[in-house]
């Protein structure tokens, strides 16, 4: 048994369209997946990703238009990191995103990576993360657009940031639970690393004590996924959790993948996924994300859900 990797990280949009626009148009990346919430079918839930929907590259969106702003503070999946290439792709990134008028930290190196923090239109706090010497999980398979070539296009989730109050309770779940191994800290952010390591396998965790606990709204993030291998070794996880004490789903069919569900004591909400069987199981993988996808269980309300989801415009670049 063992935590292969980031598998993907799932944020909350009030707009779906805007959402849309944003991460194909701007950031470049591929949408995989266009379904729903399977526990609310009433929302739309997209998935971006490379150009195949590998796992460990997919940024996820529930749509809950009523929401409101996100207070930001502990408890919470502060920040999701994507993978850039190279240290050249870095300085790329930095004026296609001031051009685009958004809110943009300067270049930073941390953990010896260069790395720039931004936020999208809806505040989501984001960084990119540069691969140069990377030596750690592979990354995705590059998709490029009009606009953004195949050398400096995002290639996978990065680090994925956790702020919480008091580091002990996460760091025994993510080394004594799921495997992790502490490596190192730099003042108040400590990073965790799993499976082969590198920028696709780390959790970076912020302790501070002196923040309110977040409300999360528009913006914030939901859920961290985690990588195992497959639905045998996932229930293997379920036994290994239960045995930690941690309140847990069982074992969750999303038809993408199989899933696990449970919060660490600092109340984030963590998932072990399974690899497959991929994003292609219900559609060619040369039109991934046209149509829209439902799981088998809720393929009978079709004309339902599709009746009262808003149609989201979809251009090819």
């Amino acid at each position: 048994m063992e935590i292969k990797g980031i598998h993907h990280v799932s944020a909350i949009t009030k707009y779906a369209q805007e959402n849309h626009d944003f991460y194909t148009n701007v950031l470049g990346m591929r949408l995989v997946k266009k379904t729903v919430n399977q526990d609310d079918p009433s929302m739309y839930h997209l998935f971006y990703a490379d150009a195949e929907g590998s796992a460990g590259t997919d940024f996820t969106f529930f749509e809950i238009p009523m929401l409101g702003n996100t207070y930001e503070g502990t408890n919470s999946i502060s920040t999701t990191t994507l993978r850039v290439p190279d240290d050249e792709a870095i300085d790329f990134w930095e004026d296609r995103l001031h051009s685009e008028g958004l809110e943009v930290d300067p270049v930073t190196v941390r953990f010896g990576r260069r790395m720039l923090f931004f936020r999208d239109p809806e505040g989501q706090r984001l960084g990119l993360v540069s691969d140069e010497n990377n030596e750690g999980i592979a990354p995705g398979v590059r998709w490029k657009t009009s606009e953004i070539p195949a050398s400096k296009a995002i290639q996978g989730l990065g680090p994925v940031y956790f702020t919480v109050p008091h580091l002990e309770p996460t760091a025994q779940v993510l080394t004594e639970t799921l495997g992790f191994t502490q490596l190192d800290n730099e003042s108040d952010i400590y990073r965790f690393q799993a499976g082969k390591g590198g920028t696709g396998g780390e959790i970076h965790v912020i302790a501070d004590a002196s923040l309110p606990k977040e409300r999360p709204g528009q913006g914030s993030v939901h859920h961290a996924a985690f990588r195992v291998k497959d639905r045998e070794e996932l229930e293997q996880w379920v036994e290994r959790v239960q045995d930690a004490g941690l309140v847990n789903s069982g074992v969750v069919d999303r038809h993408y993948f199989q899933s696990l569900y449970f919060r660490e004591p600092n109340h984030i909400l963590i998932e072990l996924a399974t690899d497959g069987p991929g994003f292609d199981v219900d559609e060619p993988m040369d039109s991934l994300g046209e149509a829209l996808s439902l799981p088998p269980f809720l393929e009978n309300r079709r004309e339902e859900i599709e009746e009262n989801l808003k149609p989201i415009r979809q251009q090819k670049n």
